[in-house]
């Protein structure tokens, strides 16, 4: 949570600071660069099956130890050799993923910002591969608390640009000015400071790091799976590719879709990651036992818990959405209509916020089971799904518009996603007690609607009462009363209801108010 919080705090300074046009487009795009060809490179490799393969690795004379350091040593020497290619090849990637033929793009400043930024690339490699050695002995505390560092890092980086003399200039563009090189170089670094910081508590656990280019049967293994989650990611990247091109098409789209899919992953990323991290080394071990009546019920009892905690942040994103953009975005250089838009395009893909955490929770079950061909199939029809979409928003929708049509068209990928991945895991597993899922998420969609017209109507009364406090305090008013009376009403509807799985909440929040 904090992590998600810090990490919000410093998108919001940068959009108040560059406001949502083309020095923030330019530096979204750049800063999404490392990260894509991370992704394409073996992020969703380590992310995927490192841990599955770990865990089984731990079964072996010395506990797993050389074995993990083949795999870092591969991965390792992939990152390298990647990154620095990626460097040398800069201003053509920024070419891909830029219209280059609208005047809202500058792909001159954002390949400036990709010089600065792509070695971050193995920095998120390190990251990855030593939380995942954490992860598989069930070591949660540093990987979560490492990207906070990173956070504060990035946010003394924009404290320091506000106060660095000169402009960032567009045309030309100067490679050497103060404020590029500050909030480049202060952004990576933060990256680095996230990875270094996990190498002492992987020494703590006894884990030594040598070089170890030995085989190991085992590799083809890796191999195997490696490359179907190349090609999962391969194709989500060309979804990406696209995606880009057309956002490029309209001023502020890049920064106005990174920052509403920040929103929109925010409480996933709170509760869903968190129920992955934890579940994942459980998920992985049932699989490697054989134990399929165990794997269901892991996957069971996870589904029915993110279900509970986010139908309701759902709902009330649906009908807050445009208050969390003026409420959070109306500063600065960023204009009330672009923090409208904003929160339009938060409000209009609420839906898919389920949708997404379920298809995240299926991926990992089939990579469990050493199966990468599934999720690489699923991404395939989500991605052939949304491109056509994607040219139809930007042709049929206004260009302020675009934004807001391409994120729903990805919550639509991420509902279609969630079907085939549910329908897929039945044919394989069998029934995965789909009755009780099922009541589950309808019992949750029925007291968060509960819960949404209570918060409007408490909403309307309190604005008869009170005077209008502006355009920014009626945002942040309507914000805290639909939030918190959506969230609190849905919780105690679901306990009427005797829905079990929201025991957990209720019980934690029970004890803080006996507590005081």
């Amino acid at each position: 949570m904090t992590s998600r919080a810090t990490g919000f705090i410093w998108k919001a300074m940068l959009a108040w600071v560059l406001g949502l046009s083309v020095i923030n487009d330019s530096f979204t795009v750049a800063n999404t660069l490392p990260t894509i060809i991370y992704e394409l490179l073996l992020g969703a490799v380590l992310t995927s099956v490192f841990v599955p393969l770990l865990v089984r690795a731990q079964d072996d004379e010395d506990g797993g130890q050389a074995y993990t350091q083949r795999l870092l040593t591969v991965g390792l020497t992939i990152l390298g050799i990647g990154t620095v290619i990626a460097v040398a090849c800069a201003p053509l990637l920024t070419q891909v993923f830029m219209d280059g033929s609208s005047e809202n793009a500058n792909p001159e400043l954002a390949t400036a910002f990709a010089y600065l930024l792509l070695p971050e690339i193995l920095f998120y490699g390190m990251f990855a591969l030593l939380s995942a050695i954490l992860n598989s002995r069930h070591v949660f505390g540093p990987p979560a608390w490492a990207p906070v560092l990173n956070n504060v890092v990035v946010i003394l980086t924009i404290l320091l640009y506000t106060i660095v003399p000169g402009e960032i200039s567009t045309n030309p563009v100067q490679m050497g000015e103060p404020k590029l090189l500050v909030l480049g170089i202060g952004v990576t670094l933060g990256i680095v400071v996230q990875a270094v910081v996990l190498v002492p508590a992987v020494r703590k656990l006894g884990f030594k790091f040598r070089w170890n280019w030995g085989f190991d049967s085992r590799m083809k293994e890796f191999g195997r799976l490696a490359l179907w989650i190349l090609g999962y990611v391969g194709i989500s990247q060309i979804g990406m590719v696209f995606l880009t091109r057309v956002l490029s098409i309209s001023d502020g789209g890049p920064s106005t879709y990174s920052l509403a899919w920040l929103l929109f992953q925010l409480p996933y990323g709170v509760i869903g990651v968190s129920l992955l991290t934890a579940i994942m080394p459980r998920l992985s071990r049932a699989a490697a036992d054989r134990k399929r009546r165990r794997l269901i019920n892991e996957f069971s009892y996870a589904s029915r818990l993110t279900t509970v905690m986010l139908v309701p942040i759902s709902a009330m994103l649906t009908v807050a959405g445009s208050s969390v953009g003026m409420a959070l975005f109306s500063f600065g250089q960023a204009s009330p209509e672009q923090a409208g838009r904003l929160g339009a395009a938060l409000a209009i893909s609420a839906f898919g916020l389920l949708p997404f955490a379920l298809t995240m929770l299926q991926l990992r079950v089939f990579y469990a089971m050493k199966d990468a061909r599934a999720p690489t199939l699923i991404m395939a029809v989500m991605t052939a799904v949304k491109i056509p979409l994607f040219y139809m928003c930007a042709s049929l929708l206004a260009e302020e518009d675009i934004v807001v049509g391409v994120m729903w068209v990805n919550s639509l990928g991420f509902l279609i996603g969630a079907i085939i991945g549910q329908v897929w895991l039945w044919v394989r597993l069998g029934r995965l007690q789909g009755r009780r899922i099922s009541r589950v998420i309808w019992l949750s969609v029925l007291a968060s609607a509960i819960a949404v017209v209570v918060a409007l109507l408490v909403s309307w009364l309190v604005s008869l009462v009170l005077p209008s406090l502006g355009d920014v305090g009626d945002a942040w008013l309507s914000l805290i009363l639909l939030g918190s009376i959506t969230c609190v009403v849905a919780l105690y509807l679901l306990s009427l209801f005797g829905v079990e799985e929201v025991k957990p909440a209720t019980s934690r929040i029970t004890r803080l108010i006996r507590r005081r």
